[in-house]
């Protein structure tokens, strides 16, 4: 049997837009010329049986060849013609719909079809299912008791089940209370201070607690079977006394030296707000011969005064005198406090400044120079896993890990009926992202650089976010009906991308020009995940003949919404 007449040797990819009632059959072999090869193409569709039967006669012969192709559980019009036509390097076939593929209608058909034939848990149905965030806390929440795993290698990562999950609260806050209530010290009696102080007030890694975001979970420490901290250089374990309320390890506080630096930091630590323009007062107490930290106590100052000068309640010349266990302290105007941010955590600022936000997929701006984040990986596999902030190779600034929903599980049997997490993948997570930062950003070019060497990795473009797809390999006539697959059309965009390791190292100023010249936006991820990410489009570009393997110069490849 020649390449011509393998069925397998043919591929067949279904692809659909959002909105638009057609559905377009892309059908090659990489060793095929259907404009040359294929004579008297005929197509017929079945729907009874749910394929396409594509024949043509070889070239110079008599002799039918004959393929099937599954078509995927859409609602297609039968009394609308079948159009088609075979080119150099595929045959392409139009189906018409009668409703988009994206409509109500048909995601509830879908979902009844689902239910009724392969249960809730069916991969088709995961994977078509959006990643909601509120869906995750609720099914943690209505379990006994939770454990997390390595997908990997199923290496049990936590201690103990946990039990109590929230939602990691949302660094955008301090704009959207502005937005509401306004930026001054005196607009509804600082309201949008005294909220965003409270929300930051929820930031808390605590033992036994896990928070939750769209991408990943933060957990404790000490609730971490196995925890070791590498630089890259040594490994440090921590000392099990470490306390997450400090917001700091105790060797750091241990040393003069470190302390003085730290108390550096920690001063110049700024919300960024156009209204405060003050950080909170760290004092440096003496006490057995070191230094230690306090912060003033809110209750030590008036409400009526602010650290705002020039607002309209700001005291001139004010001098607080705070006690502290008989100690009295001097607190000139010169170092002011605000009042509604002076009981704040270090790592709760920080957390206000953004500087603890999506590590997944960080924005440039979102990074801080006197942070590093470093990557949390399996004991085991030593697969990465998720990633914690530190600062000088102390512990985690905050004492938490976060963990990316892609590498962990919620059962040792990973993308089983019991894993909670089998719907995200690094792909996905990856793709939902690129769109919403496109809607936020109103950017659909990004330039993805790595997190330790800020060196540039990946520029990708958004083309289209809303196209659907499935694709696989053709079937004989001798193969019975009933081993037809039964297809689901996939979310998926459609992207151009630049693989930056391609490139020459020389060339740092015209990425630099790409961003200013096409405002793209910039983020930072791990160059392992980056590493994944190209592989995933590299391999996506397969499902197309290859005309459709390139645009402007540059790979056109998908990835799974």
């Amino acid at each position: 049997m020649s390449n011509l007449e393998n069925p397998k040797n043919w591929r067949f990819t279904w692809e659909a837009q959002s909105h638009s009632p057609n559905l377009r059959l892309f059908l090659f072999d990489s060793q095929a010329k259907p404009s040359v090869q294929c004579r008297n193409l005929e197509v017929q569709l079945n729907l009874s049986h749910s394929h396409l039967l594509v024949s043509w006669l070889k070239e110079g012969e008599k002799e039918e060849v004959s393929l099937r192709v599954p078509v995927p559980r859409v609602l297609i019009d039968s009394e609308a013609p079948v159009s088609f036509r075979a080119l150099d390097d595929h045959i392409e076939v139009k189906l018409v719909l009668l409703l988009p593929v994206d409509h109500p209608i048909v995601s509830s058909f879908d979902l009844m079809l689902d239910s009724s034939e392969n249960g809730y848990n069916a991969p088709s149905l995961d994977a078509a299912k959006p990643l909601v965030m509120d869906t995750d806390l609720k099914s943690l929440s209505s379990m006994e008791g939770v454990h997390f795993y390595c997908r990997k290698c199923s290496t049990r990562l936590t201690k103990s089940p946990l039990r109590n999950f929230v939602e990691m609260p949302s660094i955008d806050w301090r704009e959207v209370a502005d937005n509401w209530f306004g930026g001054c010290c005196c607009s509804f009696g600082g309201i949008s201070e005294k909220l965003v102080t409270r929300f930051a007030n929820s930031y808390r890694c605590a033992k036994g607690v896990c928070l939750l975001n769209f991408t990943t979970i933060l957990l404790f420490k000490d609730d971490l079977a196995a925890f070791k901290l590498y630089n890259g250089t040594h490994e440090y374990q921590p000392r099990p006394d470490f306390s997450s309320d400090s917001g700091l390890s105790e060797d750091m506080l241990s040393s003069q030296e470190g302390t003085n630096d730290l108390c550096e930091k920690l001063s110049s630590i700024h919300l960024n707000d156009n209204s405060v323009s003050t950080s909170a007062l760290v004092t440096k107490e003496k006490a057995s011969g070191n230094e230690f930290f306090s912060a003033l106590p809110l209750s030590d100052f008036s409400e009526t005064e602010t650290s705002v000068r020039g607002c309209c309640v700001h005291t001139a010349d004010h001098i607080q005198n705070h006690f502290d266990e008989g100690s009295q302290h001097s607190v000139p105007e010169t170092c002011p406090v605000d009042q509604n941010t002076s009981q704040l955590l270090a790592n709760q600022k920080l957390f206000l400044n953004g500087f603890l936000g999506n590590v997944f997929m960080a924005k440039s701006y979102n990074l801080s120079m006197d942070i590093d984040w470093m990557e949390f990986v399996c004991p085991n596999c030593l697969s990465l896993l998720g990633a914690y902030p530190f600062h000088n190779g102390a512990a985690p600034i905050d004492g938490g890990v976060r963990l990316f929903k892609c590498y962990v599980s919620t059962s040792s049997s990973a993308g089983g009926s019991g894993d909670l997490f089998r719907k995200y993948s690094l792909e996905r997570m990856f793709t939902n992202q690129l769109v919403e930062n496109a809607k936020d950003e109103l950017s659909f070019r990004t330039l993805v650089r790595d997190f330790k060497t800020k060196s540039p990795l990946l520029q990708i473009v958004l083309l289209n976010p809303n196209s659907w797809c499935c694709s696989g390999y053709c079937l004989d006539t001798t193969s019975a009906a009933e081993s037809i697959l039964k297809l689901d059309l996939l979310p998926i965009i459609k992207v151009i991308f630049s693989d930056c390791h391609e490139t020459s190292a020389s060339q740092p100023r015209v990425h630099e020009d790409w961003i200013t010249r096409n405002v793209a936006d910039v983020v930072c991820m791990f160059a392992r995940q980056v590493d994944e990410l190209i592989q995933s489009l590299s391999s996506a570009k397969d499902i197309l003949p290859p005309s459709y393997n390139f645009l402007q110069g540059l790979p056109l490849s998908s990835l799974q919404r």
